[in-house]
């Protein structure tokens, strides 16, 4: 009996640990609110992007209303999705709308010189996009072209989708089928000026923008958020030189940043991947916080109202392209691992709420980090819209800060915070609380202390796979999905839960 109770004590005394983390919800200090626009998506001719993967035309054997895919427009309708910008990326400052309109069998043929040099048809321009736009229930974030195209373009522009009858341009856009003007609420001045839009310095690239937001007029009655071309990734001087010199003149400023694995050259497998790259790559995407942090204090020099907000128009990861795919069309897989970059960005807009009013994933369909792949008639959701799912009821929910001990995950030389966390009361009332655990290995105990608020209750629901480049196919569409989480545990002030390994969880307090 002795040698059997030192044996059963040798063993617990052997066994690891489990890990132990506390996250803090301080609901007596409300934040700023979590801009509903912060869900917005990215859509650019590039790819299968829209042709094949929003736009299959009215003719189409696809199932389409108005020749928009049917499963797509519901998949993205059931996530709510507020905001969508189009035509670019770097096709805006290409772009010339009225090779957009009228008969589509009449428009212009152009190259696409940036994503795979192959022919853009435009069947799917101005009125189609407004149209999906609309009928989505999202504000268009339209992209002006600044890089290749006179003030009077855009000015047009604006004025054929916004003024009422009228004008030589409304009478247009009625004959072209349109006869009431459509709600235009964003619009951008410009892409990545210091880069595909005219690899312009910036203080000229801020002359610009002082010339061209002069010509974005909207009817009386009707407001527009003016969106200035913002930095790439670090590039303090950039947002700098903008809002000093044009800051009075936008409304918003735009940052990009994609999470590479590598660099440019070489940017990781999307599927296939060892621990080392899934560390690098979360590791990698907590890079956001650092940029905003430096880019609003930028901001706050010069505008410490916080009048202008800064919007991160394009984030999401960056691998190399399928196998077997066309070079240029960016079409590349999204595993459990993109699931976990999502709900990082998420929490780090929480906690920047003050600035961070709007941002666009690239991009919506079969295109980077992807919302959902078409093939033909098919279609399959990723894991990154199960994440959308999951965190759709902080849209416009106030936040509340959270504090988070957590144990470090480290491997080789990425060391991160094992969970991470966010919290907002929802529109609706409900309290919700996102974690996400980076260890792929272990689960992670975590109590949660309500700091201002109690519940009676606790619901959840899951993202979660058992291998950490999960995927969903075409043949195997639920690998990675929504699933209950029913391990959390409530009384009063406090929760406690088992927080599985490589795992995003949301709670719902009542």
């Amino acid at each position: 009996m002795k040698l059997f109770f030192g044996a059963a004590l040798a063993l617990v005394l052997a066994a690891p640990a489990l890990a132990q983390t506390t996250v803090t919800v301080n609901a007596n200090d409300p934040q700023p609110a979590y801009d509903k626009r912060i869900f917005g998506q990215f859509a650019e001719h590039l790819g299968t992007g829209i042709e094949d993967g929003i736009w299959v035309g009215r003719d189409s054997a696809i199932p389409n209303e108005n020749g928009v895919r049917t499963d797509v427009l519901e998949a993205l309708r059931a996530i709510n999705v507020p905001v969508v910008r189009w035509p670019g990326g770097c096709f805006a400052d290409e772009y010339h709308w009225r090779e957009g309109i009228g008969e589509q069998e009449g428009r212009a043929v152009r190259i696409n010189t940036h994503w795979g040099y192959v022919t853009e048809e435009n069947r799917f321009g101005t009125h189609e996009f407004m149209d999906f736009a609309e009928a989505l229930g999202a504000e268009p974030y339209v992209s002006g072209n600044i890089g290749s195209a006179p003030p009077f373009e855009m000015a047009e522009w604006v004025e054929y989708m916004t003024t009422p009858i009228g004008s030589s341009l409304a009478r247009e856009r009625a004959a072209n089928g349109r006869d009431r003007p459509w709600n235009l609420t964003m619009f951008g001045l410009g892409n990545e000026l210091w880069g595909c839009g005219g690899n312009m310095r910036p203080e000229y690239a801020a002359d610009l923008t002082r010339r061209y937001s002069t010509f974005v007029k909207v009817p009386s009655g009707q407001s527009v958020m003016r969106i200035a071309s913002g930095a790439n990734d670090m590039d303090l001087n950039w947002t700098d030189v903008m809002m000093e010199r044009a800051g009075n003149m936008f409304d918003g400023i735009g940052v990009h940043y994609y999470t590479i694995p590598y660099d440019w050259g070489h940017k990781g497998s999307a599927i296939g991947f060892d621990e080392d790259q899934w560390a690098r790559t979360l590791v990698k995407t907590t890079h956001m916080d650092e940029l905003i942090t430096a880019h609003s204090e930028v901001m706050d020099r010069h505008d410490p109202n916080r009048r202008v907000a800064l919007l991160i128009d394009e984030w999401g990861t960056w691998y190399d392209q399928d196998p077997d795919t066309h070079p240029g069309f960016l079409r590349q897989q999204n595993s459990l691992r993109d699931a976990l970059v999502t709900s990082l960005n998420f929490d780090i807009f929480a906690r920047h709420t003050e600035r961070v009013r709007g941002a666009n994933i690239a991009q919506m369909v079969n295109v980077l980090q992807a919302m959902m792949f078409t093939d033909g008639p098919d279609m399959v959701l990723t894991p990154t819209y199960h994440v959308f799912d999951l965190y759709q009821g902080y849209m416009d929910g106030t936040v509340y800060p959270v504090e988070v001990e957590s144990p470090t995950y480290s491997v080789n030389e990425w060391s991160m915070d094992e969970v991470s966390a966010s919290s907002v009361r929802g529109t609706d009332g409900v309290l919700r609380i996102g974690l996400t655990n980076v260890n792929p290995h272990d689960a992670e105990e975590v109590t949660i202390e309500l700091d201002g608020a109690t519940g009676s209750a606790v619901t959840g629901r899951m993202v979660t796979a058992a291998a950490m480049d999960a995927h969903n196919t075409f043949d195997q569409p639920n690998n990675v999905t929504v699933q209950t989480f029913t391990g959390a545990r409530i009384d009063g002030d406090t929760i406690r839960l088992s927080l599985p390994a490589k795992s995003v969880v949301m709670l719902e307090v009542r």
